[in-house]
């Protein structure tokens, strides 16, 4: 198997997967060395849907998790899932003491 045949059938999956191939062969001294990694990762992705296998590429992509360990805790925690970049808005309540109570 070569680096084209593992971003081929990264890209079946989508492109957050095909990134996260590309990021982990770039990330070692020689692409080869990655090759067992993707293996693995690919095979973790068979048991999962395209489009949940999808936001934990692109999550370990995010925080450098481009290994199996990683990859398999992000499935089996469902961090990816829950994971937002947007902020959270601020609920207006009561008991909140705003800004001007600190000055």
């Amino acid at each position: 198997m070569d680096a084209g045949a593992l971003s081929r059938w990264a890209t079946s999956i989508g492109p957050q997967t095909e990134g996260l191939v590309i990021a982990i062969l770039a990330s070692r001294p020689h692409p080869e060395q990655g090759f067992r990694t993707c293996l693995g990762i690919l095979r973790l992705f068979r048991d999962i849907d395209r489009n949940r296998a999808e936001a934990v590429s692109a999550r370990a992509v995010e925080i450098g998790g481009l290994n199996c360990k990683s990859i398999a805790s992000l499935i089996a925690n469902h961090k990816a899932a829950r994971h937002s970049t947007e902020p959270t808005a601020i609920v207006d309540h009561a008991n909140l003491r705003g800004p001007d109570y600190f000055h």
